[in-house]
Order: structure tokens, then sequence, then C-alpha cells
């Protein structure tokens, strides 16, 4: 199936080729790690994670970079302003190194939480150094960056496509919006390769002098050509990092290799909370600690965060989280349901012809840019024709089988391949034995007993089905 993206830098849908047949070379803008990871920043993590699992649920082999940036993002975004970790680090009167390597393992970990697939590397920008400055030579020799007393820029005006990604005309930046005009900057847009500050608590040795750290947006570039190569398939971030974080990745990335940095950029929209933004002073943001002490799993926020188009605004509540509880569940539910029916000899007849054509649904919407709402109206038309008795038999079988697929996406379904087990069949069997004999006490009792083992059992015409949870 043929698919096709929304490219921020043409600002239309494209179809999807790579560079290599088969191959996708992606890089995902990952965490500054100065502070747990909230979720608004998991929306973007998840978007890159569903895009992860849906290029390889057609078929091709991904080759995912999500870099962990722990020096050098300065608090502003751009080159002015106090190092994040820098901050943190004098904020909490400890050391950055310790902070960063803390708040990246537990940044490691929520994504395992949440069952995300491992990217093949987390690269971290510190490990880094002799890439950037090997880039920063580059820049240099070729003209496109100047040096100042130990600070180097890149010259944006050396770039005539800087602001082709964003819309931002270099002749339209108002000195000192964004950036402090600094008087040794040859024009006000002109960003930091690197930096030399004395006062930093973290500092390499180069050429440059004793004191410097790199810039934000070179850390980037480098790692993703030290493991992925001069060219990507695919780069994404959050909305926030089109400007000027990927701006200037690809201006510098390009000047330096004269190849087009990444064939297709993607950005996640901002994730609302109580339909405004998070903010600390409303205690509003919030981490999947939040979310499992309220009683939900990881996997329900996991869903809450997925469930919407990816470049649409996305507002979150509790009352959302308590709409996703009861949407996964539900699609465990079908998944037991179809497993019991796919164990019962029936005909095919129309109800095979339903699930090929809910299956081609959910493709299709995937392929079409991540149109999840659609892909989700296929999962929920496939519970629907099991709640009025179209399925059984192989139609129930490829069912699930197309529920395992989608969920290769989702990653939120339950899966109970092992059945109920002997001693619950067992006790099913004498609570139907209970029932024949009108022994409704003994009946009674055998399903409150299976209750608490988060056995739930609901009698039909065609028999006694049993669900867990």
């Amino acid at each position: 199936m043929k698919l096709q993206f929304y490219n921020t830098y043409s600002r239309q849908k494209e179809a999807f080729e790579t560079l290599e047949e088969g191959v996708v070379r992606m890089y995902n803008c990952g965490p500054t790690v100065y502070g747990r990871v909230h979720i608004g920043n998991l929306r973007s993590f998840v978007f890159a994670d569903v895009l992860r699992r849906s290029l390889e649920h057609f078929g091709y082999e991904v080759r995912q970079v999500m870099n962990i940036t722990d020096v050098g993002h300065m608090v502003d975004d751009a080159d002015e302003g106090e190092d994040k970790l820098v901050a943190q680090a004098n904020k909490e009167g400890r050391d950055p190194w310790e902070i960063s390597a803390g708040h990246a393992a537990q940044f490691l970990a929520d994504l395992e939480t949440l069952g995300f697939r491992p990217a093949m590397v987390y690269p971290k920008a510190t490990d880094h150094i002799p890439e950037m400055l090997a880039m920063i030579e580059g820049l240099l020799e070729s003209g496109h960056a100047y040096e100042v007393d130990g600070q180097v820029y890149f010259d944006v005006t050396s770039f005539e496509r800087y602001g082709q990604l964003s819309g931002n005309r270099v002749e339209d930046l108002e000195g000192g919006a964004r950036v402090e005009v600094r008087a040794e900057k040859r024009h006000h847009a002109d960003f930091a390769l690197w930096k030399s500050d004395p006062a930093h608590l973290m500092k390499w040795d180069s050429r440059f002098g004793p004191d410097g750290f790199p810039g934000w947006h070179i850390e980037c570039s480098a790692m993703a050509a030290a493991h992925l190569g001069t060219q990507l398939d695919i780069h994404t971030g959050g909305e926030d990092n089109v400007f000027p974080h990927h701006e200037c990745e690809i201006a510098q990335s390009e000047a330096l290799s004269g190849k087009r940095f990444a064939r297709f950029w993607m950005h996640a929209k901002f994730l609302q909370v109580d339909g405004g933004k998070m903010s600390k002073s409303l205690g509003n943001v919030y981490t999947i600690d939040d979310a499992v002490e309220r009683g939900f799993e990881p996997r329900h926020l996991r869903f809450a965060l997925l469930r919407g188009h990816y470049r649409q605004p996305l507002n979150f509540t509790w009352k959302v989280m308590e709409e996703a509880r009861a949407f996964v569940e539900n699609l465990d539910r079908l998944a037991q349901d179809l497993a019991r029916l796919a164990a019962v000899d029936g005909a095919e007849g129309r109800g095979e012809a339903l699930v090929e054509t809910l299956r081609g649904d959910f493709d299709r919407a995937m392929a079409d840019d991540l149109a999840m709402p659609r892909a989700l109206a296929a999962l929920s038309g496939l519970r629907q024709a099991v709640l009025d008795g179209e399925l059984s038999g192989a139609s129930a079988a490829n069912g699930l089988e197309f529920l395992r697929a989608a969920d290769g996406i989702l990653g939120v379904v339950h899966f109970d391949d092992a059945g109920p087990g002997d001693d619950v069949e067992a006790q099913i069997a004498a609570r139907n034995q209970a029932r024949a004999d009108k022994d409704w006490a003994e009946s009674d009792r055998i399903r409150d007993e299976l209750l608490a083992a988060g056995i739930t059992l609901e009698d039909t015409p065609e028999g006694t089905i049993w669900r867990r949870g």
C-alpha cells in the first residue's frame, strides 16, 4: 500500500519514498534531560513510536535514532539565557552530569513503561563532542561560519534556503525578538555553533578555548550524521522544534554536505490540558506517575496520547483518561470475544468480507498520514460486528489476526492467548452444573469466586462466556 505523509517543509502531503528501498532512516528529537518528561513531551514521543510501528506494519525496516540532549539547550531555545541543565544544577545545588544521567535513565524507563519499541540508539550530546567540532570546522572552512573570541556562529545569509521550513525569511526576522542582538554577530539571526563561557559547568577544551560547549542545534546534526548518515528519510519533533531548532539543523547540515538533510519533516501538535497550556502554577504538568496514582494503567495514557491525529491539537483531561480506559478495555474484550468465536464452527459468508473491508479501512487510514481517528473507527466497526453476531469461525479468526496487526501500531491491547486455565474451566463447568441443578447458592458462590480472581462470566443463549477484567 502506498504511503503518504504531510511534509512540513513542502506544506503538503507527499508520496513517501525512501533513499534506500525498504529502509527508513528516521531521527526523532528527544528530551532535554534537566527534568522528568511530562505528558506534553510524551505526545511527540508517542507519535514517533506510532510512526515507527506504522512503517514496520507496512513492511519497512526502520533505523530509528532518538537523541538525548544533556548540554547546550538554552532556556529561550536560542543562543542566550542559561543552559537548562546548568540552571537546574544551580537550582538544586547538584552536579549537572548527575542530573542529566538520572533523568536520562528515567526517560528510557518511561518509554519502556509506555510500551515503546526501542530505538536503534539513544545518543547523548555529551558523547558526540568530537563529531560536533568536526562539523564546525567544516562550516568554518566552507565560509558558512565565523569565529569571534571563542564563539562560533553560523552565517544565515550564506544559506539561501534559511527559513524554508518555518516560513521565516531572514530579512523579516526582528533583531532581539528571539535572539539577543550581540555586537560580534554579522547578522542578528546568526546562531551559535560553539559557545565559550568560563562559568559554564559543562565545558570542553578545543582550539576555540578551554571553556567551550556546543550550541543546541549542532548537536542533532552531528548525532544524526554519526548514526544515520548525512541524509535522512524522516526527521520528527514537536511543533515547537520547527523554529529555530529544525530550521538551523537544515541550514548547517545542508551547507556542509550539499545534500538534502531530510526528505520528510513531521511535527506533532502541542498537547493541551483542560483546554489550555500546561503550567506548574496550575498544577497540571502531569507525568506517568500521576496517571498511575489515579488508578490508570500506562497503556491508558498511551492511548489517550495517540487517539487523535498528530497534526491536530489534542486535549488532555481526566475525563478523557476515563474514556481512553473504556476504549482500551473494550479492545481487550474484543480480543477475548474473537478468540472464543474463532473456536466455534461457523460459515464464513458475509463476516469474512466484512473483516477484510475493515482491515482495508484501517490500513488506508494509517497509510494516509497516520489518520488515527479513521483507523480507530475501523476497530470500532470490528467490535460492533462481534456484538451484532456477524462473525464466527474463520471470520473471527481473521478478525483476531486483524486486531493483532492493528495493535502492532497501537500497543495497548492485552491478548489472553492462554485461555482461562484448566482450574477456571473446571469452575465454569461446576457452575453450569449447579445452574442445571437449580443450586443457585452454589452457582453464585462460584461466580463470585471467579469474579474475585478477575474472571467475569456472561450467560448467553450460546452458553457461558468469560472475560478477564
